[in-house]
């Protein structure tokens, strides 16, 4: 499953949850883009915007979307209605996974002018030329994505003043778990060289990022179709020490049945990995697991949080949680309710079962609504509290903490600190942490961090 998702525009492009948000207006001779879902793509609308900047399509208006469920669907359609409202003479391009998945569905909606796929949108020649689109009739340009065998490593220069960056290492995914449509629209397993990774963070890094995240549709299948195979952890490696003036470096959602021991190596020796891992989880239960077709089992998940917490005490975790998948009783969804105690999991991303039409999930029996909404009701209830506890466990310690507005910012473990001075955005600084109110943190800046 790909990095964490939200059938609502990402603006905040959090490290492991990204927040919902409206988008800002752009001004009317950029190209605006309004992005749903994972962060993947956040990352790529920014390409586009380069893209886009670099031919002069401004007034272009285009929406990335997700397909992860039908909601984030009706959202995306939502928001091109609003945009052609907005900007009658606007050129509305479509794109994302939706796209991709069903691109006729969005062709025939009057508001939009074309259509591009996940491979499409990203490829230089189809901004080349004019004019890119003209007049009110889609083009459709969306070819088969199983036929993709290569992602390129774009070069961006930042996130519009942002000092967190999401770097894409990887695209696709080669497993087929029950609930998920997104190998569908994202095409095969499919890697970025490392030494276009490494260009790539060595340019953020030059214009003023002081952490990126590595991220993509299932990160640890990294480099299986790269020449000698290197894996996630050789790929971490590498990039560390051939850009030495990273401060900060994270890995977005890990599968952990493809934990490799290379990264349990950064784990245990390299503190500029933070002590964060995000995990995919998706259930507690093994039958359930086992119906999802993951390939992690519950014993696993406790083992890989042991042994990671033992190399590394400082360290928390976030996990993706389902509630209600098909055939979950009572007692099914009690044993994910207990792995929150049991593996201390702090930063939860909980998805009530949404059925795709398309995949095996949708055709098994389905709990009622109502069961899928109390269950995710219950499992963020023990987020937030897991969450606070952390928070309040830090009080009276010290952070290093990365200042992304002001007098905010995050922390190593990713919890939200607000301080009580403002601080250079971009700033690593220490702060004396002095309290909680159950949500973030509230800190006394001390100086600059080294």
């Amino acid at each position: 499953m790909t990095d964490p998702a939200t059938p609502f525009p990402v603006s905040d492009l959090s490290a492991s949850h990204p927040s919902a948000s409206h988008p800002s207006a752009s001004h009317q001779d950029d190209v605006e883009i309004i992005t749903f879902g994972c962060r993947l793509n956040a990352y790529e609308s920014e390409v586009m915007r380069a893209l886009g900047d670099s031919v002069g399509l401004g007034g272009t208006v285009i929406v990335n979307t997700c397909a992860v469920t039908l909601e984030a669907e009706r959202q995306a359609r939502q928001a091109i209605r609003k945009a052609r409202r907005e900007h009658p003479e606007a050129l509305i391009v479509v794109t994302g996974c939706a796209a991709q998945i069903n691109p006729q569905a969005f062709a025939a909606m009057p508001e939009v002018d074309r259509v591009l796929g996940n491979v499409e949108k990203l490829a230089s020649e189809t901004y080349a030329g004019t004019p890119f689109g003209v007049g009110r009739e889609a083009r459709v340009q969306v070819n088969d994505i199983m036929a993709a065998r290569e992602t390129a490593g774009h070069l961006i220069t930042g996130f519009e003043g942002r000092s967190r960056a999401f770097v894409q290492v990887q695209q696709g995914c080669d497993h087929r778990c029950t609930f998920c449509i997104i190998p569908f629209g994202r095409g095969p397993s499919r890697s970025v060289p490392v030494g276009a990774v490494v260009e790539q963070v060595r340019t953020l890094v030059a214009g003023g990022t002081r952490e990126v995240v590595l991220s993509g549709v299932d990160i640890t299948s990294y480099g299986g179709d790269l020449p000698g195979q290197p894996r996630l952890g050789q790929l971490a490696r590498r990039l560390l020490a051939h850009v030495p003036e990273l401060p900060r470096l994270r890995l977005s959602s890990l599968d952990p049945a493809g934990i490799d021991e290379d990264v349990w190596r950064l784990i245990a020796e390299e503190p500029r990995l933070m002590p964060h891992l995000h995990l995919s989880l998706q259930a507690g239960d093994d039958l359930i697991l086992t119906r999802m077709k993951r390939r992690h089992r519950r014993a696993d998940v406790i083992d890989l949080c042991r042994r990671a917490r033992a190399l590394r005490p400082d360290l928390v975790f976030g996990a993706d949680l389902i509630a209600g998948f098909p055939t979950e009783t009572e007692t099914m969804f009690s044993q994910t309710l207990a792995l929150v105690e049991e593996c201390r999991l702090t930063w939860l991303h909980v998805f009530p079962y949404s059925p795709r039409p398309g995949t095996p999930a949708a055709r098994m029996p389905q709990c009622p609504v109502e069961d899928r909404r109390e269950r995710a009701a219950r499992l963020r209830t023990a987020g937030a509290a897991a969450a606070a506890r952390f928070l309040e466990s830090r009080v009276g310690t010290e952070a290093e903490v990365l200042v992304e507005r002001a007098d905010q910012g995050h922390t190593e473990q990713f919890a939200e600190i607000r301080l009580d001075q403002a601080a250079p955005v971009g700033a690593l600084v220490r702060a004396a942490i002095t309290a909680t109110d159950g949500t973030r943190l509230h800190g006394i800046l001390m100086q600059e961090a080294a």
